[in-house]
């Protein structure tokens, strides 16, 4: 088979393209290094089924050949990111979005888009199932990430009801492993530089809110069965054990051995007070669920990033 990943050398992405290259796929990787990094797919590139396109992917492309998948990975996707690249963030999600859907219609391919946990916003309901339509504000600081992935859920739809494109779409909770990048600004990353750097961790507001982390194979593994399922609404994947940000803090401090402290700071506009999955749909539909806990995770993710302070 051969697919085509967005984004393909950012985080997430560059884990798709190694799973579906262990798959037996050919992969054809766009990427145009606004966040993800040549690092990242570089160990692939001699690997005679890869080709790595350097390409803004919310502009039109061409695609000679067959094409069974198109997975659309590309786009800022932590708050340093969107916030620093706000209207990179709305093309990509709107535009590339659009690009990406052509050219699965076009090759009568799968296509698969990431949305987020995001689109969910502050909510009313916990823990988020995808029948809630969310609490966001359309104006405010995330707005241009959380409006583009709503916007990119509308526009997949629109094809699959329209067109009969044959669409999935996954909505990530936080996802965390190897080859995430420590100055990327979400909390998993910043706690674990500052620790191993002796600096006072962060914690915004009183550290009540709550997150769950889940390791990226997992989160891989989910994508993967959802593209092959008959099932084209959006589907949550994510570990639904929750921690609130102080205990996650307490936990990174007792994991690296770091005699950090903690330093608690103004809680930033419209940033959500709980996040937790409902994954009974993915685990009904797809047979997934996380097999990697926290602490297993937390172990791998630390080794790699103590090659990279």
């Amino acid at each position: 088979m051969r697919t085509l990943i967005t984004g393909g050398a950012g985080f997430v992405g560059s884990h798709l393209c190694e799973r579906f290259l262990a798959e037996g796929h050919e992969v054809l990787c766009v990427d145009n290094f606004l966040t993800g990094r040549p690092i990242n797919i570089q160990h692939l590139r001699t690997n005679p089924k890869f080709t790595m396109i350097v390409h803004d992917a919310s502009k039109p492309l061409q695609v000679p050949g067959l094409l069974d998948n198109v997975l659309h990975f590309a786009s800022p996707a932590s708050p340093v990111d969107y916030v620093k690249s706000p209207i990179q963030t709305l093309k990509i999600g709107s535009l590339g979005t659009h690009v990406a859907l052509g050219i699965a219609m076009a090759h009568g391919a799968r296509f698969l888009m990431a949305s987020t946990s995001e689109v969910y916003g502050d909510p009313h309901v916990h823990p988020q199932t995808e029948d809630y339509w969310g609490n966001v504000n359309p104006v405010g600081e995330r707005s241009m990430y959380d409006e583009a992935k709503r916007f990119a859920e509308a526009m997949t739809m629109a094809y699959h009801r329209e067109h009969g494109v044959n669409t999935h779409i996954i909505r990530i909770f936080n996802t965390y492993g190897p080859r995430m990048r420590l100055d990327d600004g979400r909390v998993l990353p910043n706690f674990v530089g500052q620790a191993l750097r002796g600096e006072p961790l962060t914690v915004y507001g009183e550290g009540q809110q709550t997150r769950s982390f889940c390791f990226v194979t997992d989160l891989v593994d989910g994508i993967y069965r959802l593209l092959f399922s008959d099932y084209h609404m959006p589907v949550n994947c994510g570990n639904p054990v929750e921690i609130t940000i102080r205990e996650f803090a307490e936990e990174i401090l007792k994991l690296t051995g770091s005699k950090s402290k903690i330093e608690f700071r103004p809680l930033p506009p419209d940033d959500p007070k709980q996040r937790k999955p409902d994954i009974t749909l993915a685990r009904k539909l797809l047979g997934w669920e996380p097999k990697i806990d926290r602490s297993e995770g937390l172990k791998k993710t630390l080794e790699y990033f103590k090659t990279k302070v």
